[in-house]
């Protein structure tokens, strides 16, 4: 196989459920216009109760590579550990394996680093299901919920049908015109992500607290294009994240905000930078679409 493109490092930790679902969605069986020696699977277990199979992974096809580790509480040493094994010059990070991807997102990023110059290219994120997931939980959404509405689109063969069933994340509430908090999809060249330290170890909360929002905001902040992929995206399924699966009442925000407090000497706010799109629109984006004109608009009149 020749050597590939872009390395695609993605973080599991007790996701016997979803990871196939979202190592499908890397598959070329799924992403379109591009082959396997473009781009490589860094599939990194980080000590799973039941390790994941090596079999399993490597059936998505030859590109696929699992790394199994000792876990800890926060994913940062094992996303720092994939970057140093990633063949590639250009890194893509999924912090959390539980979200699927839409079609084109590996096309697309590679055709952003062809037409920019050292971008950061990101993608926003929904949640599966009605509204945020740390509301519609306690109204009744779980997993069997989830499996059925994933059962009630044909999202192989159409994976931008998952936009139907969706609703946007927290961290990208405003949608595509307006800055983004974080991006779970993120990609930048392995040089910059060495310049910029990689993900800062000495976030320690579970799940890694604000350590993706901190890299992100860093690699906004370096002098560098944020291009946002139109009409792309990622969908969290849901498997009890810390931050993603608890009621609203009880999540870790205020301990996470502290930990950066004390590591940055600030708050965090969103990153001011504002985004360069590319991409395509498909018919199943279009309510989004509206959706960010209106946000936009409503900032504009205030």
């Amino acid at each position: 196989m020749n050597r590939p493109i872009l390395s695609i490092i993605v973080i599991f930790y007790n996701m016997k459920r979803e990871a196939p679902r979202t190592l499908y969605t890397l598959s070329t069986n799924y992403q379109q216009e591009v082959d396997c020696n473009q781009y490589e699977i860094i599939a990194i277990d980080n000590g799973s109760d039941e390790a994941m199979s090596e079999v399993m992974v490597r059936s998505f096809g030859p590109n696929f590579h699992l790394f199994s580790r000792e876990g800890s509480p926060s994913p940062n040493s094992a996303i720092n550990a994939g970057v140093e094994m990633a063949r590639g010059s250009l890194i893509m990070i999924c912090i959390d394996g539980a979200r699927m991807l839409t079609p084109k997102v590996v096309y697309y990023t590679l055709m952003a680093f062809k037409a920019f110059e050292n971008p950061i290219v990101a993608t926003i994120a929904y949640h599966l299901g009605p509204k945020l997931q740390n509301i519609s939980m306690t109204e009744g959404y779980n997993q069997d919920t989830e499996d059925k509405l994933l059962e009630s689109i044909d999202w192989k063969a159409n994976g931008y049908s998952l936009l139907n069933i969706s609703s946007l994340a927290g961290s990208c509430i405003s949608g595509w015109f307006l800055p983004l908090g974080e991006s779970n999809c993120l990609t930048i060249t392995k040089s910059q992500f060495i310049n910029l330290g990689g993900f800062d170890e000495k976030f320690i909360s579970p799940g890694g607290g604000m350590v993706n929002l901190d890299f992100y905001k860093r690699g906004c902040e370096a002098n560098t294009p944020l291009v946002v992929l139109l009409g792309e995206g990622t969908f969290h399924q849901f498997h009890g994240g810390v931050a993603t699966n608890i009621p609203l009442n009880q999540h870790p925000g205020p301990i996470f905000h502290e930990e950066y407090r004390q590591l940055r000497g600030q708050d965090f706010s969103f990153p001011s930078q504002e985004p360069i799109l590319f991409g395509k629109l498909s018919k199943e984006s279009m309510p989004f679409l509206n959706y960010s004109v209106e946000k936009l608009n409503a900032r504009e009149t205030n």
